[in-house]
């Protein structure tokens, strides 16, 4: 009789940095920006509006890092649920069918929450879920082949994806930028060979042109405000797939204090070659493009704080601070619906019965941040509730 595979248990750690990810998302309700200029001279707030806002182009922000994040925990919770279904006995065929199921799932959700408040269905791919899904069906097939065709895969993605964009005409002097949303003055407009990634008018932005209005919708779409693209979805993948390859080391027959330091020096590499990457010229960082550099620097990232998160939290088994970041990450597919469609009801509920009295407490410039953090709690209260009572939404 052959022995049934052996299934590692669920990681806490796993489920803190998603509830670390998903509370930084919900934490767009505070409102950094709002205090920052009520209090222009304050380094602190203008500290916190940079990190709860996009960079414009080139760089990054911490508020730029959380789909990032949420891409690679994918990958990574995606190595051990599927041993826990093979374990289980589930044939390749249905998890590749269960894979299908769950990206339509995916991106159909994607879309019906980007409709909401439209007069019509809103077809747009590039927010996190839908990213998430046009790609988990490869990468579900890739978790079914050994490490070494994952690598090479990642290779091929990032490889790809860049000479493409390097293939793709650069936008020419007399391009109309205004035309595309992008004033002919705006300061992060790349030069030389970067132009290849300049906003809305690169590989990418030519593809929506042409495949979003395949779509019924209510005009023409001609650019996206903030230079986002449905072709993100591939080098997302890539994200997903490291997030995978670190699954995979997880689960492996490592020492704890071995799993930590291959995590901890594929961070290291990651940010050190995104980097590179972008100083030398050859593909600058730019995370609404989601460029080959990007998806190294912010993976370097990940790997970094789930090294952390693992060391502390499964390593040393300081687990009892993670409890309300656990809430979060065992729910996460809840949070993000909570926060997209519960946010704004909540924060108008407070307003109704409680008024803005309470919230002026610290004074007016404060109001926005304290009412922020009555709604994250009572988000977050939600989700407790759910977690006390096993309710997990699961696609």
């Amino acid at each position: 009789m052959t022995a049934a595979p052996v299934v590692p248990g669920r990681l806490t750690s796993i489920d803190a940095y998603r509830g670390l990810v998903m509370f930084l998302l919900m934490a767009e309700a505070l409102r950094s920006c709002e205090v920052a200029a009520a209090r222009p001279g304050s380094a602190l707030w203008s500290f916190s509006c940079h990190h709860q806002t996009h960079v414009p182009w080139v760089g990054s922000s911490l508020h730029d890092l959380i789909q990032p994040s949420f891409s690679f925990l994918v990958g990574t919770a995606l190595a051990f649920s599927l041993a826990s279904r093979a374990a289980a006995g589930q044939s390749r065929p249905w998890l590749v069918a269960h894979a299908a199921w769950r990206a339509l799932v995916l991106v159909v959700l994607g879309i019906w929450l980007r409709s909401i408040g439209r007069p019509q269905t809103y077809f747009t791919f590039e927010d996190t879920l839908t990213q998430i899904g046009l790609g988990y069906v490869f990468l579900v097939l890739l978790a079914l082949r050994p490490a070494r065709e994952q690598w090479l895969a990642l290779g091929a993605i990032l490889v790809g994806y860049w000479a493409a964009f390097a293939l793709f005409p650069a936008p020419r002097r007399d391009f109309d930028f205004a035309a595309v949303g992008v004033p002919a003055d705006w300061p992060h407009h790349l030069a030389g060979f970067g132009a290849h990634w300049d906003k809305n008018s690169n590989l990418a932005w030519a593809f929506d042109v042409w495949f979003l209005n395949l779509f019924p919708r209510e005009q023409p779409f001609a650019f996206n405000g903030g230079g986002y693209a449905t072709l993100s979805f591939i080098p997302t993948l890539g994200t997903m797939i490291l997030g995978l390859l670190a699954g995979g080391v997880l689960r492996s027959e490592r020492t704890p204090a071995a799993r930590v330091r291959w995590l901890a020096v594929a961070g290291l590499v990651g940010l050190g070659s995104g980097w590179l990457l972008g100083a030398l010229g050859i593909c600058p960082v730019v995370k609404r493009i989601w460029t080959p550099s990007f998806t190294l620097w912010s993976a370097g990232w990940c790997f970094l704080v789930l090294a952390g998160a693992y060391a502390l939290v499964d390593v040393l088994g300081h687990r009892r601070w993670a409890f309300p970041l656990v809430v979060i990450g065992m729910n996460s597919i809840a949070a993000y619906c909570l926060n997209e469609v519960g946010a704004r009801f909540v924060r108008a509920s407070l307003e109704t019965h409680l008024g803005e009295a309470p919230f002026r407490i610290a004074g007016d410039p404060y109001l926005p941040f304290l009412e922020g953090m009555a709604v994250v709690l009572v988000l977050w209260l939600i989700l407790f509730w759910m977690y006390r009572r096993r309710i997990f939404l699961r696609i």
